[in-house]
């Protein structure tokens, strides 16, 4: 399956924007690269469009997936339970280039929100 991508670089570890058409396993292989970073950020989109797209900011193992629809808005994944989703507790995610925190109650495993990811893609 071939997806359009664009994600934070290895080196230096910035946001370029620059998109790529690729099979999943070039995508898979980035993130993994960026794993051993210990955070990074990738959009994901299906050729032919440019929405719906999905994005994944991660730092450690903790993760937040965006979705950028037709609708307007921004919605967040709810959290798997992977950081306490009580006030004040959360994890920290990379967006584009820039560290952010959420709050447990949107805060994924990494391992989850690839699989999320990979099966939004193929559905």
């Amino acid at each position: 399956m071939s997806v359009v991508w664009s994600a934070m670089a290895v080196e230096p570890d910035w946001f370029s924007g620059l998109e790529r058409h690729s099979a999943v396993e070039n995508l898979a292989d980035q993130l993994n690269e960026l794993r051993t970073l210990g955070q990074g950020y990738v959009e994901v989109r299906l050729p032919g469009g440019d929405l719906p797209y999905l994005t994944l900011g991660f730092q450690g193992d903790h993760a937040i997936i965006h979705l950028f629809d037709d609708s307007g808005g921004l919605p967040l994944l709810v959290g798997d339970g992977t950081a306490a989703p009580e006030a004040g507790a959360g994890a920290g995610a990379m967006i584009m280039s820039e560290l952010a925190m959420f709050t447990g109650d949107f805060t994924l495993s990494l391992d989850h929100s690839w699989d999320i990811l990979c099966n939004s893609i193929q559905a």
